[in-house]
């Protein structure tokens, strides 16, 4: 810590004595200053923190630097902006704030009544790599607060802020990491935690990584990345994929025969909005475009485009090499997992016709059939949906569960496939992200009116076993069923079914294991 940092934490502990001698237990002091948060209904929330420099100007696509001091009590009320983006059009966890290019924030929920070392929970929200943030309400962290967690929300750069690569930027970086630069802030968030959660009870050393789609397959990345080692205890992924990365495995500077390098799309990107060259000067104009046509227009939906790498890069690292890949050398962290995926997920795949699908199983193409299309009537779109879901989420939480047990490690899989009661005539099965809001137990922010006391007693039931596995490594019996260890020969998971949880050999292990065929 410098100087200026040690005078600015000085006066800031000057500052706040009133408030801390009139025994306030809602003020905080951190390394970087005092904090003052809101007390409700049992929970303290601090948000809008600042665990990095704001990454504008010249900052923008550098890793993130240390915050800067503060003098007095900071007002920790309301969240910070959530990062850059264009919201997608009917998200299920819409935005609470504007979004902003000065977005570097995170946000924390303790139980009011808290003593020391309380288990730590951090959330890496999901969205594309391109949308996404802290401050839904359904991301909420006031029940895990209520249960005795110290629980941490953050933002991260996304879309070409948060992935972007540039020749200038490589030569700008010289040793330094490049490129991923959403998966830094995400590193910097949990040095922030490592840091600072004692002062808000929290224990540095009893922290589970969670995240959903994006942010699961974020926590993939970290729990294989010796860039995050020994920052976190254990992990939480949810529909984050597992066999490969959710995107193609781009380099950031080396072009790959149908992978463009993320260079090459930056310097599309750059020749797109007028920008030529390869040196100091064309980053510094890149710099200086403003935010919103940085942006570009995309989100979710529109993100495939020839100026844009979609997302984390292979940079040797701290994405190394897809997590099978990591984890079958037993490279990764050696911590317990839970992992898993809805029944009714999210997928990429396209077929025009049955026999053009069922070829992509090789030999094994008459037993997909018969598995998938048994009495050949299924619409082709329902069969597309379910096997897309499956190679690209379900088998690959069961491949990691799998990979994991076999290490010897503590290994627990899921599977989400309660639906609200509202939604059961819409939805077959549980979509990609539904299961969010049980897990949060905020389901009445999700659903309102339309809310039925099975659907509070699937959020309570799903909570309560989240928290269990942060408090202990062991979800065990927090929802009233006993979570076994993952166990190849027996294949168990938990699966959160219509009638509550249920511990049973995995009801699609025959198709699974087909898939799982055919992506050898």
């Amino acid at each position: 810590m410098d100087l200026k940092r040690i005078f600015a934490l000085c006066a800031a502990l000057i500052m706040a004595q009133p408030a801390m001698a009139a025994s306030s237990p809602d003020t905080v002091v951190i390394h970087d200053g005092a904090l003052k948060g809101a007390a409700s209904d049992g929970v303290l929330s601090f948000k809008g923190v600042p665990f990095a420099k704001p990454p504008v100007g010249d900052l923008r696509w550098r890793p993130p630097e240390p915050p800067k001091a503060w003098s007095g009590v900071r007002q920790a009320l309301a969240y910070g902006p959530d990062c850059a983006q264009n919201p997608f059009p009917g998200d299920a966890a819409p935005l609470g704030v504007k979004p902003e290019e000065d977005c570097l924030y995170a946000n924390v929920w303790r139980p009011a009544e808290a003593g020391a070392k309380l288990p730590v929970m951090v959330w890496i929200y999901g969205g594309g790599f391109v949308n996404g943030g802290s401050s839904p309400n359904v991301y909420d962290g006031s029940a895990f607060a209520r249960a005795g967690i110290v629980f941490v929300s953050f933002n991260y750069r996304l879309g070409r802020f948060g992935f972007f690569a540039h020749p200038a930027l490589t030569r700008e970086a010289g040793d330094g990491l490049v490129g991923n630069y959403g998966l830094m802030d995400q590193v910097a968030a949990l040095k922030w935690v490592r840091a600072n959660i004692a002062a808000f009870g929290g224990d540095p050393n009893n922290v589970t990584l969670f995240g959903e789609s994006a942010g699961g397959g974020s926590v993939l990345t970290h729990l294989t990345s010796p860039v995050s080692a020994g920052l976190f205890n254990r992990v939480i992924v949810e529909s984050g994929g597992g066999r490969g990365g959710l995107l193609p495995p781009h380099r950031v500077s080396q072009d790959l025969p149908g992978l463009p390098s993320g260079e090459s799309y930056g310097l599309a990107f750059a020749k797109s909005v007028g920008v030529e060259g390869e040196g100091p000067q064309a980053l510094a104009a890149l710099r200086a475009i403003p935010a919103d046509k940085v942006v570009g227009g995309m989100h979710m939906m529109t993100m495939m485009n020839p100026t844009y790498v979609g997302g984390p890069m292979l940079d040797g690292r701290i994405v190394v090499d897809s997590p099978d890949a990591v984890i079958r050398a037993g490279h990764q962290a050696k911590v317990a997992v839970m992992i898993g995926a809805n029944d009714l997920d999210i997928g990429l795949m396209s077929a025009p016709d049955k026999d053009s699908l069922f070829k992509l199983f090789g030999a094994q193409a008459d037993a997909a059939r018969a598995a998938f299309d048994p009495d050949g009537q299924r619409p082709l779109r329902a069969i597309i949906q379910e096997i897309a879901a499956d190679r690209m989420m379900v088998e690959p939480s069961r491949l990691v569960a799998q990979l994991v047990s076999a290490q010897g490690l503590p290994a627990y899989e899921y599977r989400f496939s309660y639906v609200a009661q509202s939604m059961r005539k819409a939805w077959p099965g549980a979509p990609h992200a539904t299961e969010i809001p049980y897990v949060f137990n905020t389901v009445a922010a999700r659903y309102g009116d339309a809310l039925t006391p099975d659907d509070a007693a699937a959020a309570k039931a799903a909570n309560a076993y989240w928290v269990a596995f942060a408090k202990s490594g062991a979800p065990g019996a927090a929802g009233g069923v006993q979570w076994p260890r993952y166990d190849i020969k027996s294949d168990v998971l938990l699966n959160f079914t219509l009638n509550g949880p249920v511990a049973q050999i995995d009801p699609l292990a025959h198709k699974l294991d087909l898939v799982a065929a055919s992506a050898h």
